[in-house]
């Protein structure tokens, strides 16, 4: 029998749940009454703002009916993270959109714009409400840890979005990097669905000391894609091509190359971070 939860929406984070819903719903319309265009940037773009209010619009529903403490999974631990990833694809949109897409006077395309920042300050909100407060007890993905590993699957997808393999394919030191990045993108990818399928505690391992082992490991691999990528990159094209400045050219592969390097370091800024909370949680969990 369906118990109707009032609360849900009544409460700080349900609220700002039905501001996300609506604002990701008008975004989405406002772009969608511009025109289709084929271009890959236009359509993430697009499936950001529809999978955001889709989704957010499923846990309204679950949660108003009471069915979401009948699924098998940490609901906590599945709404922070969608909330986390939410708020950085959003705001990559955000970025995207206008960068790309909107001029001086497409009134309609600037209205979606802003909209979009406010849907990003509202997620970012969310994270900032469900994230696990100090001394509080909650899921793993509600705690920095659990939000950096969100973050770093997040910043693998865009390495993958604006990797070529015509540039790669012949230097082995470039793929050694992606290597790097595929290997701790599923690694972070399975703490994430083991941890929402309640599947991680049942391991027979230390998984405090396992994780802590892994972002080292994962610090040190990063580390050195950090230095090997754009000593290889740079090396074979130093400057950007002038093509890449002509009207018509949404991207060229010299940006994208630029993405992986900086995304790279942000990487390895989020594994660093991870790091170190990983080992306090060590220290202060291991026994005198």
């Amino acid at each position: 029998m369906v118990t109707l939860n009032t609360q849900s929406v009544t409460t700080p984070v349900g609220i700002i749940r039905l501001f996300e819903f609506v604002l990701t719903l008008i975004t989405f319309s406002l772009v969608a009454s511009q025109g289709h265009t084929s271009l890959p940037l236009w359509a993430w773009c697009m499936f950001t703002w529809c999978f955001c209010c889709f989704v957010t619009l499923l846990i309204l529903i679950l949660e108003f009916t009471s069915v979401n403490t009948k699924i098998p999974i940490s609901w906590d631990d599945f709404t922070t993270a969608f909330a986390m990833l939410s708020t950085l694809m959003v705001l990559a949109a955000s970025v995207i959109y206008p960068a790309y897409f909107v001029c001086s006077n497409c009134w309609i395309g600037i209205a979606a714009s802003v909209l979009s920042c406010v849907c990003f300050c509202l997620y970012a909100a969310e994270v900032g409400l469900t994230r696990a407060k100090p001394g509080e007890i909650s899921g793993f993905l509600a705690t920095v840890p659990g939000l950096l590993k969100v973050l770093e699957t997040f910043v693998a997808c865009i390495i993958f979005i604006c990797l070529n393999s015509s540039v790669y394919k012949n230097f082995p030191g470039l793929q050694w990097c992606v290597a790097v990045y595929s290997v701790c993108f599923i690694i972070s990818l399975l703490i994430i669905i083991l941890t929402i399928g309640r599947l991680l505690g049942r391991i027979p391992l230390p998984m405090d000391k396992c994780m802590t082992g892994y972002n080292v490991l994962a610090v040190l691999m990063y580390l050195t894609a950090t230095i090997i990528w754009p000593l290889y990159c740079f090396d074979n094209f130093k400057n950007r091509p002038p093509e890449c400045d002509l009207p018509f050219i949404v991207y060229c592969f010299w940006d994208n190359l630029v993405v992986v390097s900086c995304m790279t370091c942000i990487n390895l800024i989020a594994y660093i971070v991870d790091t170190v909370y990983s080992v306090r949680l060590v220290l202060i969990t291991s026994p005198a």
